[in-house]
């Protein structure tokens, strides 16, 4: 009987009922892992949950909660691993709305503040003290290349993306003694639904056509294409798996060459 290689491991993915979350999910559960998804819509955490492939000791759960609402997140994953040790965390949400850092409101930032950094850090606090009894975990944050080359109209997205990946790093600093790395995923554009709502902002503001758009960002990208969520999906399983055991602390961009920064 084959052994796949995330056999016997459980993994929390957030933000798993579309995109990128979504095919990482699926890429971790076809590589043997049992899937807990998190995110706020019952139906369509269902909808993926029945997609997830099944073999041999697999188990697969969803959480309803809200990455924004920090109390009922704490409480939501205290419930969960009370009854079910986790092996690996992919940090995965959606990202702000399109504008000038210079424009944002100041609660804009606070929001997303809130959704991603310290919805990442609650979930840690509860997670963390399992792994550290067993000596093992793998902890992914997907954020974006911006916290390399911030990217324009993106204010409050680059901000927030460059704190939580300065997190990430000071996670693997303290954890790896304890055998759990923290990693951190810097998707370029990605044929999801956030990708077509920045091209369309984008197209509203400026008065060009969404193909217009859509050919300059095309332009920039050496590979001439978007990613799709899957080539993401495997990075992050490189990270969690076997393969990725010594890599620690590191930021990878998935991003068809864009990013002109080493």
């Amino acid at each position: 009987m084959e052994i796949l290689p995330l056999s016997g491991r459980a993994a929390l993915v957030c933000g798993s009922t579309q995109g990128i979350g979504k095919a990482v999910a699926m890429e971790l559960a076809r590589q043997g892992g049992s899937i807990t998804l998190l995110a706020r819509d019952a139906q369509a955490l269902a909808h993926v949950q029945a997609q997830l492939a099944v073999g041999d000791g697999q188990q697969h759960h969803a959480l309803v909660c809200d990455m924004s609402r920090t109390e009922d997140l704490r409480s939501t994953i205290a419930a969960h691993v009370a009854h079910r040790a986790i092996d690996i965390v992919v940090h995965n949400t959606g990202g702000p709305a399109p504008g000038p850092a210079h424009e944002a409101d100041p609660v804009a930032f606070l929001a997303a503040f809130t959704q991603h950094l310290i919805g990442f850090q609650t979930i840690v606090r509860e997670v963390v003290p399992e792994m550290k009894q067993r000596r093992y975990g793998r902890i992914v944050n997907v954020i974006s290349t911006s916290v390399k080359q911030p990217l324009p109209n993106l204010g409050v997205s680059n901000t927030i993306r460059g704190a939580v990946a300065n997190w990430g790093k000071t996670l693997a600093n303290e954890l790896g003694p304890y055998n759990i790395t923290v990693n951190n995923v810097l998707p370029g554009a990605t044929e999801t639904e956030r990708l077509a709502a920045i091209i369309a902002n984008k197209s509203q503001k400026t008065g060009r056509s969404l193909e217009e758009v859509r050919d300059e960002m095309l332009a920039e990208i050496p590979l001439h294409r978007f990613a799709r969520p899957e080539e993401i999906a495997a990075a992050v399983a490189f990270l969690v798996g076997p393969s990725g055991a010594y890599i620690n602390g590191i930021n990878l961009p998935v991003d068809g060459g864009r990013t002109a920064c080493l």
